[in-house]
């Protein structure tokens, strides 16, 4: 493949196990969201291209030999797509740099190495995993249970995490013995084909996983095709919801991964120095392009004005700039769409009544890329708009509280509940409030927002069903019960 910065020109895509001239008569460009220059183009995929794929998949699937592979070796070719992804580590953090703007300071472990970890985690899982339970039975029976594998799935993948995402979904349903149609998002369809080159030199069967970029309406297509038996999707709340209904009406399995707006309650007794950074980890990771972004600070009033003045020089003190440049902590939203949707908010915020501390405005001095000030919002009431709704950018708001009944109360005022954080210095009282938190994720001093050894998910609003840890391989089985008689 071009380095990154060469103009990249794909006229195909990954169907069968090999590259295949696509069918489409429409171009995705790609474009740098720091300077707005174009990376590359690729097909649209057409509805006969989703067509192709599905087949492929549904062939390796119904008669081919990968579905019938033993746990271990599924293992073993997890093994070697991380592999192979890891001698693409620099090519890949560079690309996804460019694309979605994550700086460069962070895209190597976020971007990669985080979707590497995954899949050497289900590398081991598939061997460990319990496809078969035999049990006693009544009447002196023997029933044996296995977890049969799903079929062909639909991963259909943002632009936020890319590699991250696709591995969180690729892991599962190999070690399940599933075949996969990838879905990337056109603002990140150039490093689709650097996976899909890894993938093309492990030794896959080939149609055990296909890649295809396409838009809306064309993803729609592959949600509903007759021969995809589940969905795994990532994404916003509401595309999301268009997605759970079409495989509700088909009775279609799913996964849903949404959107989030989580809320890191601060306690009286925090150690605001060592705090600080890590809070802020978990609130700006990927310029708060993460759906567990914790970009609601709850702070007690009897330090409300310390804790806004810490984040305020600590955000304002960030600099905004070049994804690529190594100095820069901030880099710019995805896209001219995205950037001018969150400025959006901020005029919402300010007509609101709530007070920018730093940022607040799009950048005059930077006149080329997508970029949005990093932003930290006081005197934030719940009910704002900047309260409840997702996003997706480095914008915060500090909310604050008097009890820590009251705190949990706010924390839990919302339609969604992915992710949470708690920050003290007594760990076992973290403890005992984040179990009060009503999200499928809480950290206690920590700017992790999940772990890949654990399921991962939200309440509410936040999605259906459960990602990573062994829990995320039982979304891509079923259970099948095979009645023996009793033994002689």
């Amino acid at each position: 493949m071009s380095a990154a910065t060469d103009f990249i020109e794909r006229r195909d895509l990954f169907i069968g196990g090999g590259f295949q001239p696509s069918r489409a008569g429409g171009t995705i460009e790609v474009r740098s969201s720091s300077s707005e220059v174009a990376l590359g183009r690729v097909p649209d995929a057409s509805t006969a291209d989703i067509d192709a794929a599905v087949s492929a998949a549904r062939t390796a699937f119904d008669s081919g030999p990968f579905p019938h592979w033993s746990p271990k070796e599924r293992g073993e070719a997890i093994a070697k797509l991380s592999n192979a992804l890891k001698a693409r580590s620099g090519p890949l953090a560079a690309l996804i740099s460019q694309e979605t703007g994550c700086p460069s300071q962070q895209s190597m472990g976020v971007q990669v190495f985080a979707a590497t970890m995954v899949l050497d985690v289900y590398a081991r899982l598939a061997g460990e995993f319990a496809f078969v339970d035999e049990r006693a039975g009544a009447f002196g029976a023997r029933v044996r249970v296995r977890r049969a594998p799903v079929g062909v799935c639909a991963g259909i993948i943002p632009w936020n995490v890319p590699l991250f995402i696709a591995a969180m979904k690729l892991g599962p349903a190999l070690a399940a013995g599933c075949t996969m149609v990838l879905k990337a998002s056109p603002e990140t369809a150039l490093d689709a084909y650097l996976l899909a080159e890894a993938v093309a030199e492990i030794g896959l069967p080939p149609g055990v996983i296909n890649i295809v970029a396409a838009g809306r309406e064309t993803s729609e297509y592959l949600v509903r095709h007759p021969g995809i038996d589940k969905v795994s999707f990532t994404g916003s709340t509401v595309t999301g919801g268009r997605v759970g209904g079409i495989c509700g009406e088909q009775i279609k399995r799913c996964t849903l991964e949404l959107g989030g707006k989580s809320a890191a309650i601060v306690l009286e007794d925090v150690d605001l120095g060592a705090a600080l950074q890590p809070l802020l980890g978990s609130a700006l990771l990927n310029n708060g392009q993460a759906c567990g972004a914790q970009t609601r600070i709850l702070a007690p009033r009897s330090r409300y004005k310390e804790i806004v003045e810490a984040l305020g020089a600590a955000v304002g003190g960030m600099k905004l700039g070049d994804a690529m440049d190594p100095a820069t902590n901030v880099g710019p939203v995805v896209s001219a769409r995205q950037r001018d949707r969150i400025a959006g908010y901020l005029a919402s915020g300010k007509e609101q009544g709530a007070r920018a501390v730093c940022g607040g405005n799009v950048p005059k001095s930077l006149a080329k890329g997508y970029f949005i000030e990093p932003t930290v919002f006081a005197d934030v009431d719940n009910s704002m708009k900047i309260a409840q709704e997702e996003i997706f950018g480095p914008v915060l708001s500090v909310i604050p509280y008097g009890s820590e009944d009251e705190a949990v109360a706010i924390a839990n005022d919302s339609p969604y509940g992915l992710c949470g954080s708690v920050w003290t210095k007594d760990v076992e009282h973290a403890a005992q409030i984040a179990v009060r938190v009503r999200t499928g994720c809480v950290a206690v001093n920590s700017a992790t927002i999940l772990d890949f050894h654990a399921p991962f998910g939200g309440f509410k609003k936040s999605g259906i069903g459960r990602e990573l840890g062994p829990e995320g391989i039982g979304p891509y089985t079923e259970y099948q019960s095979i009645i023996l008689p009793a033994k002689a």
